[in-house]
């Protein structure tokens, strides 16, 4: 993982443990946080092949979403044999997890959840 720009943010050390097992394709979840309410904006999935990425390049992508978030929530998922999922079976597994978060904010938990600058959330009932 690329430490030249000294980030060391916690999504960049569990990007390098995750990394170890090899590619992935990571669903995405943005979120607004207004407590007590942690409300879904958008989601999205991407495809990790290289552990050459750290949070300052999550941010600059997530930008694209065009909406102001406070959290993200990163659910790796591989295929049977261990790596990338095909983009279809990543979407039905995508809104799959997006009804899982209309029901129960909780499922937040289940993935690694980082604020704007990278740092663990976690979302407690309130």
């Amino acid at each position: 993982m690329s430490t030249s720009r000294g980030l060391g943010t916690d999504f960049d050390r569990w990007l390098g443990k995750l990394f170890r097992k090899g590619p992935f394709t990571a669903l995405i979840v943005l979120v607004k946080i207004t407590e007590p309410k942690v409300e879904p904006l958008r989601s999205t999935f991407v495809h990790v092949v290289g552990n050459e990425i750290d949070w300052g390049d999550i941010v600059l992508m997530l930008r694209g979403a065009g909406v102001n978030w406070d959290g993200a929530a990163f659910f790796p998922t591989r295929d049977g044999d261990g790596g990338l999922v095909p983009d279809e079976l990543a979407r039905g597994r995508l809104r799959e997890l997006e009804t899982s978060l209309r029901e129960d904010r909780l499922v937040l938990n289940k993935g690694a959840f980082f604020d704007v600058w990278g740092r663990n959330l976690k979302v407690e009932e309130a």
